[in-house]
């Protein structure tokens, strides 16, 4: 497990070892949400509850809460890239977004694997 989703939020997760507690921090918002447990069942408690509690902190303040990700985004690239990215699209019968989405879809899972698991002892 390195991540959750919960109520549109998703927290990156990561295992202190000297601790030995899970520590969860709220990713895509620029404030800083962070929570902690000992065990998967007390971390989704408490990530519940930091989700929670940001959203009533910003209605507290007046503030939107931020959201989760619109699903545009803008690039900008060399025309090469360009003509490499529309030819590999091609070349799938796809457009360049359905292309693009499912190669970055692809890149932010593998970067978002682990390099290891904690606690496996197969």
């Amino acid at each position: 497990m390195n991540s959750m989703t919960y109520n549109g939020y998703t927290a990156r997760i990561e295992y202190d070892d000297d601790d030995a507690i899970f520590v969860g921090h709220l990713a895509g918002i620029r404030d800083i949400a962070s929570f902690q447990a000992t065990t998967v069942a007390e971390l989704k408690t408490a990530f519940h509850e930091a989700v929670d509690h940001y959203l009533a902190v910003c209605a507290q303040r007046g503030e939107t809460p931020q959201r989760p990700y619109s699903g545009n985004l803008m690039l900008r690239i060399s025309p090469d890239i360009h003509a490499a990215v529309a030819t590999a699209a091609q070349v799938r019968k796809q457009s360049i977004n359905r292309w693009a989405s499912e190669v970055l879809g692809k890149a932010a899972s593998a970067d978002a694997r682990p390099s290891h698991q904690v606690g496996n002892s197969r």
